[in-house]
């Protein structure tokens, strides 16, 4: 296996379509995440061993930057052409990817945190591997529906997603 560098990410199109994110590259292909994102308080520690995706878009949710983490798989003049950006963490590295957005390493999972208060758009997480696909999106504060129906807050952290979260029903998109 040949050494990966971080590559830094361009500014690339995103488009919030019916049942997912369209990311467009610059190279003109689309790629298509399933969803719509659960939403999770701030930070999300991914499920382990995913490939880990991280979006974070203007506050149109017009166009963003894409950085995948520890990805292995794509040469760096494959990311150039595309737009995405690549940063590669070891042990317990802890790396901006954005301002007020950090990802770092916890066992064989990634986690990813937000300051919304710095991030003047809206952050995705996607961790995919061949048997399953996990979309979030950080928000401030989420609501979720405890087992009699009712509109709950959230916990203020989260370690790993709960999977009964719902969205409030406002448009993600």
């Amino acid at each position: 296996m040949s050494v990966r560098s971080n590559v830094a990410p361009s500014t690339i199109g995103v488009d919030f379509v019916e049942g997912g994110v369209v990311v467009e590259y610059l190279d003109g292909r689309d790629v298509f995440y399933h969803g719509p994102p659960k939403p999770v308080e701030e930070s999300i520690k991914t499920p382990p061993g995913k490939e880990v995706h991280v979006l974070v878009t203007d506050p149109d949710g017009i166009e963003g930057v894409m950085t995948y983490v520890n990805d292995h798989n794509t040469h760096d003049d494959i990311l150039e052409t595309t737009g995405v950006g690549r940063v590669m963490l070891e042990g317990d590295d802890e790396e901006v990817l954005f301002p007020g957005v950090t990802v770092s390493t916890e066992a064989y999972s990634i986690r990813v945190d937000a300051d919304l208060s710095l991030v003047d758009g809206r952050v995705f997480v996607f961790a995919e591997d061949e048997l399953s696909e996990h979309a979030y999106e950080l928000v401030a504060h989420a609501e979720r529906v405890d087992s009699e129906g009712e509109r709950a807050g959230a916990d203020t952290e989260r370690d790993e997603p709960d999977e009964s979260a719902e969205t409030d029903g406002t448009e993600w998109g």
